[in-house]
């Protein structure tokens, strides 16, 4: 573990390798799973403040789901998730593109300079998931099946989780954390 200020970083950040495949695995994290994507307590008002904007890229399953259930839900967990079009099936955020691969209708709008905010912090930063202790946030790599193209593609490229996720640990942590983080993995690479 790497320890910079309030966090614990698992050095499977440093260690395993990971790029997104999207033509392999089609957005399957948007799909698969019993929740929808984790939220923050401050991100509640940010989703429901660019729903409207982000409406015209969702589809209609998204719409009538969010509009039934609204914009996120408490999943069995207790945690604040975003809202499925039905149980153990994708967002409601999700859209498909002409390759049948699922993207988020909040970084679509972003994209397109509809929304200042990008999409939640736990769909920026998968495969990364950060867990909330009193004291400390521990960071740590999630290993999901549907991300075996995404490991394949990291290990040819060779791009470590933490390189790949440069931007969304920045947004989170910001640039000196980051920059602690690039120190810590040089360091560890030189003693091994």
């Amino acid at each position: 573990m790497i320890a910079i200020d309030n966090t614990l970083i698992s050095e499977d950040l440093l260690d395993k390798k990971f790029v997104c495949d999207l033509n392999a695995c089609k957005g399957a994290c948007c799909i698969e799973g019993d929740s929808g994507a984790p939220l923050d307590k401050e991100e509640l008002e940010k989703l429901d403040g660019v729903l409207e904007k982000v409406k015209p890229y969702m589809t209609k399953k998204g719409i009538k789901a969010v509009e039934k259930y609204g914009t996120y839900v408490v999943d069995g967990d207790g945690d604040y998730t975003t809202t499925l079009v039905a149980a153990g099936k994708e967002c409601a955020f999700v859209f498909f593109d002409e390759q049948k691969i699922a993207k988020c209708a909040i970084e679509q709008a972003y994209r397109e300079g509809k929304v200042k905010w990008r999409k939640p912090i736990s769909c920026y930063l998968y495969p990364v998931r950060i867990t909330k202790h009193k004291t400390y946030d521990a960071v740590n790599y999630h290993k999901w099946a549907i991300c075996k193209p995404a490991c394949e593609c990291g290990k040819k490229l060779n791009v470590a989780v933490y390189k790949f996720l440069k931007e969304p640990l920045i947004e989170k942590y910001g640039k000196e954390w980051y920059k602690q983080l690039e120190l810590a993995a040089e360091h560890i690479e030189k003693n091994k």
